[in-house]
């Protein structure tokens, strides 16, 4: 017969092996419920249409328009938001997440940096210019004008020294412009000045670069005609436009219009290849001219 205190340390064992399996087995359900949340969660993802991708020049948000076609004739001749409609003297949800998705790429655009896989895909070297980081980039425009020493060292050791064209890549105000338009006019340009007969120096990336940076690149290198394709401060209608400011015997504190530009490049505006085909005949005109901006007869 078993005696009440056996009785007491089986029951006391029974109980304990009874508080130790159950926390495991709760451990296990509870990792099995996180995984088919992420899961669910995942899939629930795969289903939800990126806003940001639709086009807003054939979106319709207007019910029943009075007019459907010379609404959509208005909205294919401008990117600006018309007939978004309302819900009394409110914006209705879509537009506003619409809005809000916008306003984040842009943020994005200006706050991310160029990616190293860009950069070595196109073979270009990275320099910097003065700036220390983002924060400082955008809060001292000034030191984005000026390289650093490393830079113009570099460039001293790396690059063709007086090219008759030099032209490099700037992260600007628009990392995204960079990413999506970079790899597409760059080799545009440089095989248009090539049918040309003009040579081309060696291609760099500026990080933290501000356009009149192309001034201290021009008197560093010597060169007679510098071109920097730049990310523009990007906006609600899009985030990817970059611009090419391009100048003959370009010199440091010299006026902005000795500067020629050509803006708004990406799918939405001037595609790049078209835009670098246009950038290699301003360029031979610049040369055959001597001149740039106010100064170039077109």
């Amino acid at each position: 017969m078993i005696s009440e205190i056996e009785l007491r340390k089986i029951i006391e064992q029974v109980i304990a092996e009874i508080g130790s399996a159950a926390p495991a087995k709760e451990s296990n359900d509870s990792s099995e419920s996180c995984c088919n949340l992420d899961a669910s969660q995942d899939a629930a993802d795969e289903n939800i249409n990126d806003i940001a991708k639709i086009e807003l020049r054939k979106q319709v948000l207007v019910p029943e328009p009075e007019n459907l076609q010379g609404l959509l004739k208005m909205k294919e001749s401008t990117p600006a938001r018309i007939g978004v409609w309302r819900a009394g003297p409110r914006y209705k949800t879509e537009t506003m997440l619409r809005f809000r998705a916008d306003h984040a790429a842009a943020q994005d655009a200006v706050f991310t940096d160029v990616s190293e896989a860009l950069i070595s895909k196109m073979n270009l070297f990275a320099v910097k210019t003065k700036c220390k980081d983002k924060d400082h980039y955008l809060t001292r425009p000034d030191l984005g004008r000026i390289l650093d020493d490393e830079a113009v060292e570099a460039l001293k050791s790396k690059c063709t020294k007086a090219p008759q064209v030099q032209i490099y890549v700037s992260d600007g105000l628009s990392s995204t412009a960079i990413e999506a338009n970079a790899s597409d006019i760059l080799p545009v340009i440089i095989q248009g000045l090539k049918n040309y007969g003009i040579s081309v120096g060696t291609p760099f990336f500026l990080k933290y670069g501000r356009v009149p940076a192309m001034d201290h690149v021009s008197e560093v290198l010597g060169a007679e005609v510098t071109c920097v394709l730049i990310g523009e401060r990007p906006g609600l209608v899009t985030a990817e436009s970059m611009s090419a400011y391009i100048a003959y015997r370009a010199k440091v504190g010299m006026p902005e219009a000795r500067r020629n530009v050509v803006s708004n490049i990406h799918r939405g505006g001037t595609p790049a290849v078209e835009a670098g085909a246009h950038i290699a005949d301003l360029i031979k005109l610049m040369l055959d001219k001597k001149a740039s901006g106010l100064d170039l007869k077109i």
